[in-house]
């Protein structure tokens, strides 16, 4: 199994934290938010791969 310890850790906590924040910053509706953070949560690398090619984004465009 793939184990991330030290800097590797840290930065792959830092791109969940990123991709976490975005997915609640999105548009999708809550079902899908609550499920596309689990999948980041308990998949961290594989999900933040997942989300960064399929996943809701934050609006860029903020009013």
């Amino acid at each position: 199994m793939l184990e991330l310890s030290g800097i590797g850790g840290l930065i792959l906590l830092v791109l969940d934290l990123w991709a976490i924040i975005s997915i609640i910053g999105s548009s999708a509706g809550t079902g899908k938010k609550v499920l596309w953070c689990l999948l980041v949560i308990i998949l961290p690398l594989v999900g933040f791969i997942i989300w960064l090619l399929f996943g809701p984004r934050a609006d860029s465009r903020r009013a």
